[in-house]
């Protein structure tokens, strides 16, 4: 025991060494983009809270109901969770993405949406929804299950449903409104059936919306204004979900179970802890000790260390062995095309080539990812990457490819500083960026500086703090920048929307920020969102010809999968989903977005350890 307690104390004075080096007074707030989000679907994730980064420069706004005193609740009923929030509650509201990132179980545990996705096994499947299909090619016909109700014991119906997609065709400032460009009509065709119709409809993005979409009461939101339906902090929220909300503090949200839920008698299944703390460290060495202490359950904080302490059992991870995680989005370094050399394809690929993506692998994550496909899909979305293309014209780090590929494209060193100058002579002088404080992406940084310095390209590692890399990001002032905004997803047009969104305006705020003008890729993004979801050869086709251009002209590289970080204790509940054929093969999550992909029913799985 005394052996164990030194380690750990080991362990955590080495992490509030590393605290030191980074200002952390508090997670960092979720900024939204400078302009509503051009794609339809839900917006993007950004990357995970991380318990080291510094805040940022904008305050979070104060929490609009009366902060309540920290309470101590029954142990064995209490699932205590970290690494979701990035600031101070302040909107209940469904319907700000952005904003309720710090209330992250109001969409999935308190609103809930008609379908649900599970990226484990790749399906999606009924929720509110008790059915929902293609009737014809611009027909929609949903049929709702009968006996939901919402927290306030009214029945929810087919109007529910109508009135909340009319919402978004009344009010632009909804993030799914576009979805009306295409969607003509939703119409309560009995009390418990929908039909939507459209004029050539994106199946995909539909499909998509149909798991981010939150469902809300009609009787309660009829009566409310534009202001308060698409700003307001919505302090009473009464959802159809499995859990309530009951209060929070500055540092944390408690949500109860709700003991009337509609899937305990329709579904059979109910989330085994009465509450839900959800809070927001301070700095990593305290999250981890909390997790290793057993006072926190379940840290979706990226913490470093966790190798090493998975290894030697003080904390369970999904996989005993590397890459410890499962992998949640790609992390991709955005190249200014409308810089030079950044404008050269052969440029660009030589660049993604010298990138030494295993030491951002093996040192700056100590082996907690992995290197990402060149086609930039999750690994839940493998079917879709065509390895055919991607041998064919893949890359690896190779600096004597990176070193023959500028040669032959004529860059070479004239003025003997060890760096290559442009074939026209001049000068090339490049930064590659992330803000300040963002630990893991700023090792990540160096080691692509560092080896693109090795293959002949001058360019340096910048940190500017977050407002400043924002505006740069969206403005398209940036040379090099990481960005990790497709999280996992039902399709694969999600992160080909993102890469290659279009048109190009003077704010990219939800992708291509690199402002890459390739309108024959354009095209094929908007052809795949087109398809239907059922049409997989079609989508695999699709996604070939996107591949071929995308790994061909190189306007972004993708580089790792950040890792779904989930570290957590057996110390009061157990059967946490793992690689083990005989534990649940949920996603333990608890990120903004990730209830409905697998994070509830992780909930509904696992089992208290009995008191001693």
């Amino acid at each position: 025991m005394r052996s164990k307690v030194l380690f750990i104390l080991s362990v955590l004075s080495v992490l509030v060494m590393l605290a030191a080096q980074c200002p952390s007074a508090e997670t960092p707030t979720a900024v939204p983009p400078t302009k509503a989000p051009e794609a339809t679907k839900a917006p993007e994730a950004t990357k995970a809270p991380d318990a080291t980064k510094a805040p940022e420069p904008t305050k979070a706004p104060e929490p609009t109901k009366p902060a309540t005193p920290v309470t101590t609740y029954e142990r064995g009923e209490t699932l205590y969770v970290s690494g979701a929030a990035w600031g101070p509650p302040s909107t209940w509201n469904p319907f700000q993405p952005w904003a309720h990132a710090n209330t992250t179980g109001i969409l999935g545990n308190v609103y809930e949406t008609l379908f649900v996705y599970d990226p484990q096994a790749d399906k999606m499947s009924p929720w509110l929804a008790e059915s929902g299909k293609w009737t014809d090619a611009t027909t929609y016909d949903l049929k709702l299950r009968e006996g939901i109700t919402w927290s306030d014991g009214k029945p929810m119906m087919a109007a529910d449903v109508v009135f909340t997609y009319e919402l978004a065709k009344k009010y632009s400032a909804l993030w799914f409104s576009p979805t009306w460009k295409y969607l003509t009509s939703a119409t309560a065709t009995g009390d418990y059936a929908v039909q939507f119709k459209f004029t050539d409809p994106l199946y995909q993005e539909w499909d998509n919306n149909l798991y981010n979409i939150p469902i809300v009461p009609m009787h309660l939101w009829e009566s409310m204004t534009e202001e308060q339906i698409t700003a307001g902090a919505n302090e009473n929220p009464v959802g159809s979900g499995a859990y309530l909300y009951e209060t929070h503090a500055e540092d944390r949200n408690v949500w109860v179970r709700n003991e009337n839920w509609w899937g305990i008698s329709l579904l059979g299944i109910k989330p085994a802890p009465k509450r839900i703390v959800d809070i927001r460290f301070s700095s990593n060495n305290v999250a981890l000790g909390a997790v290793i202490k057993g006072e926190v359950d379940l840290s979706n904080n990226f913490l470093p260390g966790i190798a090493t302490l998975s290894e030697k059992g003080y904390v369970e991870t999904y996989y005993a062995e590397a890459p410890y995680m499962l992998s949640a989005n790609t992390a991709v370094l955005f190249l200014n095309t409308t810089k030079k050399p950044m404008d050269d394809s052969a440029f660009r690929r030589a660049l993604a080539f010298s990138i030494k993506t295993p030491d951002i692998v093996n040192v700056a994550y100590a082996n907690l990812v992995k290197a990402a496909d060149p086609t930039g899909l999750l690994p839940s979305l493998s079917k879709y990457s065509d390895q055919d293309v991607v041998k064919a014209k893949g890359f690896s780090y190779n600096a004597d490819e990176a070193k023959k590929i500028l040669a032959d494209a004529g860059y070479k060193d004239v003025d003997g500083d060890g760096f290559v100058e442009a074939p026209d002579g001049s000068k090339i002088e490049l930064e590659v960026t992330c803000p300040f404080g963002w630990s893991d992406w700023m090792e990540a940084i160096k080691v692509i500086a560092t080896s693109a310095q090795a293959a002949g390209i001058n360019l340096k590692d910048v940190t500017p703090d977050y407002g400043a890399w924002d505006a740069a990001l969206t403005s398209g002032t940036f040379d090099m920048t990481l960005n990790n905004w497709a999280a996992m997803s039902n399709t694969p047009w999600t992160l080909y929307n993102l890469l290659f969104r279009h048109p190009i305006v003077e704010v990219m705020g939800s992708g291509n920020f690199g402002r890459y003008d390739n309108q024959t890729l354009f095209d094929l993004v908007d052809k795949l969102a087109a398809t239907p979801s059922d049409d997989e050869a079609g989508m695999k086709a699709i996604c070939s010809q996107i591949q071929d251009i995308m790994l061909t002209e190189m306007p972004m590289i993708p580089l790792w999968y950040n890792g779904l970080w989930a570290q957590y204790s057996n110390s009061t509940w157990t059967n946490w989903p793992s690689e083990d054929a005989d534990t649940p093969n949920t996603l333990p999550c608890t990120w903004g977005g990730y209830w409905q992909l697998g994070g509830l029913h992780t909930l509904t799985t696992l089992k208290p350890v009995p008191a001693q």
